[in-house]
């Protein structure tokens, strides 16, 4: 993801304070529908006057079921862009980023942007490319490091994900 994304612009930035919060309840909205291994939820944030829908799938590792992560899938306010931003479980070493594989071809990193009581969270605006990797992957295996030298890969499938981003309103 770092070739991908770059530093972290101001743009990102502005996102990532416009719906922390509000993507993480997301995960916990009605469920509108189901593409494959993923849901869309729907709800009205505090202070909205509209819904916001995001793409959902809530994974854990297979060797380690208390390491779990919400991945959530969104426009951005504008509705110009797409976010993936991922929720992992507080005590991963923030330094290390979260690394992304699709399909066993490593992507590259991605840098938290914050850590709340539920949860430290990653965020990339998705540009045409992993968008594309995403749409045509069979899985994605997420990293995160609990040790500078332990990974752990948590596995994401991409079953339903090309259908479930194009229906996002």
């Amino acid at each position: 993801m770092g070739r991908i994304i770059g530093p972290v612009c101001a743009a990102a930035l502005s996102l990532a304070a416009m719906g922390m919060t509000a993507g993480t309840a997301l995960a916990q909205g009605a469920v509108k529908s189901t593409h494959g291994d993923w849901q869309m939820r729907c709800e009205v944030p505090p202070g909205a006057k509209t819904e916001q829908c995001a793409l959902v799938q809530n994974v854990a590792a297979e060797d380690r079921p208390n390491l779990t992560l919400l991945v959530i899938v969104l426009k951005t306010a504008d509705q110009k862009s797409r976010l993936l931003r991922v929720v992992a479980p507080l005590g991963v070493l923030l330094p290390s980023g979260l690394g992304l594989k699709i399909d066993d071809k490593d992507i590259g990193r991605a840098g938290f942007v914050r850590c709340l009581t539920t949860g430290c969270v990653a965020e990339v605006v998705m540009d045409d490319t992993l968008l594309g990797q995403l749409k045509g992957g069979k899985s994605a295996t997420f990293i995160v490091f609990q040790t500078p030298e332990e990974g752990v890969g948590v596995p994401v499938s991409l079953n339903g994900f090309g259908p479930g981003v194009e229906t996002l309103p």
